[in-house]
């Protein structure tokens, strides 16, 4: 009862902030109909309580059960079991990631079906399962990961020459969808699982980040890929918008239920029988352990069912609706300042930040503070959402505009960055972008695509999730040469490695 009161105490103040600037907004520029504003805040509550929940079933089942399966991968000692491994397990949780999903579906919508929701998520799934595998034997062999991620997006950077800009807004859009609720717990779980039982525990610090990231790019490449295999051509799409006229407050979450329940299971059943059959034949833990874990994934099935409800059927058509109304004022400004105060806290209510957060100020001792961590995270995202809905304003400026220098400048401070922040920052630029951003403020960037004179929804509505990765990595590298500096001058003997470019 106590880690269920910290944490509801935590995410409460976390989902707060979004609940206030969605209700400022209501009574100023952007009025909804109560019916929404009440479903709104329905939406809040279960989000609240579902993401307490989530995030206690992660702490005793995900991250245990991810744990394990890296300690048996890495005692294994054979470099042909660690790539298996890479392959099956990034195929099978990139598959079941609800994120994904959510994505794949507005695709196929958006493109009236011309690019199928199944081909997104087996595309995806196979650049993860790749890249999960090099991930892998990077850590094995110590690979340096700054070299690791210079190469897969100077490669990316090479595959997006030749692919359309609809194409590439979906790709870096997949690479934040692949990094969710689900997938960050279990792969970093699986990389200190590998890490712990390094003699050297510096590199064991370092390398315990770094394999989110490498995963995602996993992502982007497939898309790219795709695209070019397939010779997509430029894709138009154009979305469904109406104000929904049921007037119904409860009726949606009910009608919500059958159909995430049946996601949430079935993005937690690879998990589930793959623990079953390791359980079996190599964990064979005892009865205390294994019933922990057990109800930690009851608690994770539940907890994940009501916070994709609250998402779903409360967060969804406000934030489409609101995007709408404020993009069709005569005065753009409030546009741009409100989708940088949504970005600004809506990562707060992400819940891979808080797993994200959570281990670095574990692994550090608390040097790293989860305070600073967030603040940081926070302003990267709301920068980007705010240069995100300039984009839709301005016709003229492409995502890869963005996109090519803030990789530049992220992958040039790689080699000045302390190597324990590279790993951090490029994983945080994947947990970033996970179910609140998906969902709320893609919603109100398509929403506010589709009132605006000019806007592709297509080319102008997706890639806000590209460039919410991407500016953490930036904002979180500044922190490391920060602290780089700080160490330095006051002679900090905590950490050495910073002093390591």
């Amino acid at each position: 009862m106590n880690a269920f009161t910290t944490k509801f105490r935590e995410v409460a103040f976390a989902v707060l902030p979004i609940t206030l600037i969605v209700l400022i907004l209501n009574f100023t520029i952007a009025p909804l109909e109560i019916h929404f504003i009440i479903r709104f805040f329905i939406g809040a509550l279960l989000i609240t309580i579902g993401l307490t929940v989530f995030l206690l079933g992660v702490d005793i089942g995900i991250t245990e059960i991810g744990k394990h399966l890296g300690s048996v991968i890495a005692k294994s000692n054979r470099i042909l079991v660690v790539v298996i491994a890479g392959l099956i397990l990034g195929f099978i949780i990139s598959a079941a990631e609800p994120d994904l999903h959510v994505l794949a579906g507005q695709v196929e919508s958006v493109t009236a079906g011309l690019v199928s929701k199944l081909s997104i998520i087996i595309t995806v799934s196979l650049g993860i399962a790749f890249m999960l595998a090099l991930g892998l034997v990077r850590i094995v062999f110590n690979i340096p990961l700054h070299k690791v991620l210079s190469i897969s997006y100077l490669v990316i950077l090479v595959l997006a020459v030749f692919t359309s800009s609809e194409f590439l807004a979906i790709a870096f859009d997949a690479s934040g969808s692949t990094t969710g609720a689900l997938t960050v717990p279990f792969i970093m779980a699986l990389a200190l699982g590998i890490t712990v039982l390094k003699k050297d525990s510096k590199a064991s610090e370092k390398d315990s980040f770094g394999l989110v990231a490498i995963a995602s790019a996993g992502a982007i490449m497939g898309v790219l890929i795709m695209s070019i295999i397939a010779k997509t051509g430029t894709l138009t799409g154009e979305l469904e918008y109406s104000d929904p006229v049921s007037t119904h407050i409860l009726l949606p979450f009910i009608e919500k239920l059958p159909k995430v329940t049946y996601e949430v299971f079935l993005s937690l059943l690879p998990i589930i029988v793959i623990f079953i059959v390791f359980q079996i034949f190599s964990f064979k833990l005892h009865k205390r352990p294994l019933r922990k874990i057990i109800v930690g994934l009851v608690f994770t099935f539940f907890g994940l069912i009501l916070f994709f409800i609250g998402v779903n059927a409360g967060f969804l058509d406000a934030g489409k609706i609101i995007g709408n109304k404020i993009a069709s004022l005569e005065n753009k400004s409030y546009f741009i300042i409100t989708g940088f105060a949504l970005g600004f806290v809506t990562v707060l209510a992400e819940p891979a930040v808080y797993v994200l957060t959570q281990q670095v100020e574990d692994i550090t001792s608390g040097y790293i503070k989860r305070k600073t961590i967030m603040a940081a995270l926070s302003l990267g995202v709301g920068v980007a959402v705010a240069l995100s809905m300039v984009r839709i304003l301005v016709p003229g400026i492409k995502l890869w505009h963005y996109l090519l220098p803030c990789y530049l400048i992220a992958l040039s401070l790689n080699f000045f960055t302390p190597k324990l922040f590279t790993g951090i920052s490029f994983d945080a630029g994947g947990v970033a972008s996970g179910p609140m951003t998906a969902t709320f403020i893609m919603a109100y960037s398509q929403g506010a695509a589709n009132a605006i004179a000019g806007a592709n929804v297509l080319a102008d509505g997706f890639g806000m999730i590209a460039m919410v990765a991407v500016m953490p990595i930036i904002t979180l590298q500044l922190l490391g040469l920060i602290y780089k500096i700080k160490s330095r001058k006051g002679g900090l003997k905590k950490d050495e490695k910073l002093r390591q470019p």
